[in-house]
């Protein structure tokens, strides 16, 4: 049985020539005469025949195609201004939340969408040179959120929180009943039957986060819901 390695590489560390980094993670490697960097601290996977280079800290680039959870930042005209927790800030358009000709004189944006209101959108387009542009069409699912809590977490610990081929996000969801959506910019919407399973869920999510660069992770997360349980009383 091959050694489990995996490992933490600092702000420029050189990295493995055959290193792989995921599609959306291509910002936190640079390279320099043939050798590669990294940009941010992060977690060093050589466990299979190729290393993986996986950041565990980041910043939510907006892409095409993206379902995201925004949150209303202000109200123009005609548009919501909607933070996506990035650089960016995004705009949703009235017709198109709406789903009809938009007319200011008649319609107060803010009876639909006030702000601080949080949307489940998808990034209709966006190429740097102009601000995000959102939908609520095309999608079930998509439009304001109005029940459970949203916890926000760095969009790096994403992926962990999911796990591999889900496995994390179904244990979560098995041991507290909550469902559950994991958006790739780093925000989270649980929606718990039973309000007193709420904050464990929270506490667990943010375990999440903080190790997720450590093995067996979704083990001691188990667990650690389960005391939980038992201490707060909680069936």
């Amino acid at each position: 049985m091959s050694e489990v390695k995996r490992r933490i590489v600092v702000p420029g560390e050189r990295l493995p020539p055959n290193v792989v980094v995921r599609e959306r993670e291509h910002e936190y490697v640079y390279e320099e005469e043939g050798v590669k960097y990294a940009t941010v601290i992060g977690l060093l996977d050589e466990r299979g025949e190729n290393p993986v280079f996986v950041p565990l800290q980041s910043i939510y680039i907006p892409k095409p195609g993206d379902v995201i959870i925004g949150l209303v930042q202000s109200i123009g005209i005609m548009n919501w201004y909607v933070d996506i927790n990035s650089p960016y800030v995004a705009i949703l358009t009235a017709q198109d939340y709406l789903g009809r000709p938009y007319n200011p004189q008649i319609d107060d944006l803010s009876r639909y969408l006030p702000v601080g209101s949080y949307v489940k959108v998808k990034v209709l387009a966006f190429d740097r040179t102009r601000n995000p542009l959102l939908t609520v069409r095309g999608e079930e699912g998509l439009g304001r959120i109005t029940k459970g809590k949203i916890v926000e977490v760095d969009p790096a610990k994403i992926p962990r929180v999911i796990g591999r081929k889900g496995s994390m996000l179904q244990m979560l969801k098995e041991e507290t009943g909550c469902s559950i959506f994991a958006a790739v910019n780093g925000r989270i919407h649980i929606n718990c039957p039973n309000p007193e399973i709420e904050p464990i869920l929270v506490l667990a999510i943010k375990m999440i986060e903080e190790q997720a660069h450590t093995s067996g992770l979704t083990d001691r997360v188990k667990k650690y819901i389960s005391e939980l349980k038992v201490i707060r009383g909680v069936k």
